[in-house]
């Protein structure tokens, strides 16, 4: 570690059900290095050990909060690069030209343990050694479709708490994407899908307060998908596995007791960017989940700005509104 690192804020709830600090796991996606020029940076940086599994993964031990993991982000490509070849085998063949297409194509990713947040400052400071290093982000190229994701560890698991955040998320949406100034090209994928209409009228409707089953119903039948900015099935696999499985058997589901934010890209070339710009923003979210008060008062201004016909929708700008009325600054 290096004196590149920087104290982050913290939320106002920092406790995790078991009465712990909270933790929070960062994914980052980039290109510009070799799978193995990218785990000798972080480990370097991170001062840990580097460990081989198969062609397209690398793992990072000694943290003590945990195993580091770089790998290729193409689920196939893995599998294929954990099995043994022997020489001339038509397989290797195919996996040499799967990861030649890959190359210009898939981004490398870094995913980090559950990390106190107190230690956000430390990915920081990884950032600006892997941009030195020449990590690559998404303006890099067009096709660069890359993410910064954050996994904080929610702070209870009643219902009531839960429905707080996705108010407060739903109502600082707007917000939020203008804040992140989306890249093109991951704005058109759907991997950061708005939540449908119905839905947020649903939720922010002054009434709305379901059970913790009746909570989850309802999310999945209105998004039975992991594309969504801010993705609740990890966290509600890991509440109730059976009645999520029951909607969707996606794989890449991985039951957690955390958030899933997805919407920041990842822009780790830039020098004036890093992880603290989308940090503050989740912060908003946090903030106003807190606030009871000013949560309903802002759940109430938004539901009734989203049941106006579609045209004083599109005319209108809540993203002003957030800005001007509802932040904690």
């Amino acid at each position: 570690m290096d004196a590149t690192s920087h104290t982050l804020p913290l939320p106002p709830w920092r406790s995790n059900p078991q009465g712990q600090p909270r933790r929070i796991g960062v994914e980052l996606e980039m290109s510009g290095l070799t799978l193995d020029a990218l785990a000798r940076a972080a480990a370097d940086y991170l001062g840990t050990e580097i460990s081989v599994k198969g062609r397209y993964e690398r793992t990072l031990r000694g943290d003590a909060a945990g195993d580091w993991t770089i790998e290729l982000d193409f689920h196939l490509l893995k599998t294929m690069g954990q099995e043994d070849r022997a020489p001339g085998d038509l397989m290797q063949s195919a996996e040499d030209m799967l990861a030649w297409v890959a190359e210009s194509l898939v981004p490398l990713e870094i995913v980090s343990p559950p990390l106190p947040m107190k230690r956000l400052g430390e990915v920081e400071g990884l950032i600006a050694r892997l941009r030195k290093a020449g990590a690559k982000g998404t303006g890099d190229h067009p096709v660069n479709a890359f993410g910064m994701q954050f996994n904080p560890e929610v702070p209870s698991e009643d219902p009531a708490t839960l429905l707080a955040y996705l108010r407060a998320f739903l109502c600082l949406y707007d917000w939020l994407v203008r804040r992140a100034d989306i890249d093109l090209t991951r704005r058109i994928t759907s991997y950061i899908d708005p939540f449908p209409v119905d839905y947020v009228r649903l939720v922010t409707a002054p009434g709305y307060a379901p059970d913790l089953a009746g909570l989850i119903d309802d999310y999945l039948y209105y998004n039975p998908t992991r594309n969504r900015a801010l993705d609740l099935l990890p966290l509600f696999s890991h509440l109730d596995p059976e009645r999520v499985r029951a909607i969707t058997a996606d794989p890449l589901i991985k039951p957690r007791p955390t958030f899933h934010y997805r919407l920041p890209d990842c822009r780790i070339d830039r020098p004036d960017w890093g992880l603290h710009l989308a940090w503050g923003d989740w912060l908003q979210v946090e903030r106003l989940a807190a606030d009871p008060e000013r949560l309903a008062g802002c759940c109430s201004d938004f539901h009734d700005f989203i049941s106006r016909p579609a045209i004083e929708r599109w005319l209108g700008d809540w993203a002003d509104e957030v800005e001007g009325r509802w932040l904690d600054l």
